[in-house]
């Protein structure tokens, strides 16, 4: 069974049928609208003179649709601004977090081999997967992977992984009056 946020519609297909729910909501308000104009100007007994119940409704109807319709289009504008600011986020800190584990992985002075495996393991595969992905055995890339333990002074992927996560903790901008709680 597919999770339920991969079930989702995808932003193209959602803004698709908003649009033509807008197209179909603008459609009902004109059909309303003109309905009612044609009704009041229709009745050749009083034209002009009293609306009925039936026609009041029929106007507030269109009115309300015609709010509802500006209010889904300006609400549609602001999601699609915060998403393209969302993404533009998530890109600076991919690129930021990038960047940290390059910086780490050069002081450590990893060969490209050792680098690849390390970029794997912060990646979460596990040593089949990323013998698989390098085409290599799970001996060799546990032979990278001890190498990369021993040139980082760490003991271990959670101790290595610890290592990157407390560099990027540390260049996380903070705001003022902002403390830090240690234990």
């Amino acid at each position: 069974m597919q999770p339920f946020a991969l079930s989702l519609p995808g932003p193209r297909r959602l803004i698709g049928g908003v649009v033509l729910l807008v197209a179909l909501q603008a459609f009902c308000a004109g059909f309303f609208v003109f309905d009612v104009i044609d009704d009041i100007w229709a009745d050749e007994a009083a034209p002009l003179q009293a609306i009925s119940v039936l026609q009041g409704i029929e106007t507030a109807s269109a009115l309300a649709m015609l709010v509802a319709i500006v209010l889904e289009v300006r609400l549609v504008v602001w999601l699609l601004r915060r998403q393209a600011v969302m993404e533009r986020d998530l890109r600076l800190a991919s690129s930021a977090v990038e960047a940290v584990v390059a910086e780490h992985f050069a002081q450590w002075g990893l060969t490209g081999a050792e680098a690849d495996v390390a970029m794997f393991m912060v990646k979460g595969l596990s040593i089949a997967e990323i013998a698989t992905m390098r085409g290599s055995t799970e001996a060799t890339v546990k032979s990278h992977l001890n190498a990369i333990y021993r040139k980082s002074g760490t003991s271990g992927r959670p101790d290595v992984l610890a290592l990157i996560l407390d560099s990027l903790m540390a260049r996380a901008p903070r705001d003022a009056g902002e403390g830090t709680l240690r234990n």
